[in-house]
């Protein structure tokens, strides 16, 4: 699948352009669809990275966990490119595949523990509209996560659900990234 391009690819032909699509092939062996979606707001793509950054250093909840959230919002939302890309990163942080291919069929799923199910089961949770998230769906993961985690945990899949719905209603879709990992992508729908 390659993306429709709703909004389409801005031309990256300045000098920093070029330095950006370098950059992005160093890091991904590619330039990813958004880069090009967002160049035609350069202010915006840059406070976006310099978020993107600061989001990748937090560290309060466990990878997996985190992983497995951010993956079943995508997955909620329909944003291919957001699984592909998910799936390359996990492989990336040497997370185990197996189980975040399952990711878009967790419920059918039996690899997962309880409260990776929990984790998911929230995710997607906060992703509905309207949101679905239940008093006790928080009071079991705060006992099982702690405060700190929660809030982290929290954040992520808001923070998904923004870059699920930028991708989906731009019209990225799939791009490869997921190539690197010894299971295929799994089918969002």
């Amino acid at each position: 699948m390659t993306s429709s391009f709703r909004i389409p690819a801005a031309p990256m032909t300045s000098p920093a352009a070029r330095a950006v699509k370098a950059a992005s092939r160093r890091m991904y062996g590619r330039v990813p669809d958004i880069v090009p979606v967002m160049w035609h707001h350069t202010k915006l793509l840059r406070a976006v990275m310099a978020w993107e950054r600061r989001v990748g250093t937090w560290d309060a909840l466990d990878a997996h966990l985190k992983s497995f959230a951010v993956m079943a919002s995508a997955a909620s939302i329909g944003c291919s490119w957001c699984l592909d890309f998910g799936y390359y990163l996990a492989h990336d942080e040497g997370l185990d595949e197996r189980k975040v291919r399952e990711v878009p069929r967790w419920r059918d799923s039996d690899v997962f523990t309880p409260l990776e199910r929990e984790v998911m089961a929230y995710a997607e949770a906060m992703t509905a509209t309207p949101p679905t998230v239940t008093d006790e769906q928080v009071a079991g993961l705060r006992e099982a996560l702690g405060d700190q985690a929660l809030v982290e945990l929290t954040m992520m899949v808001a923070v998904e659900n923004q870059r699920s719905r930028f991708n989906f209603a731009a019209g990225l879709a799939s791009q490869g990234f997921s190539d690197v990992c010894e299971l295929p992508l799994a089918d969002v729908r």
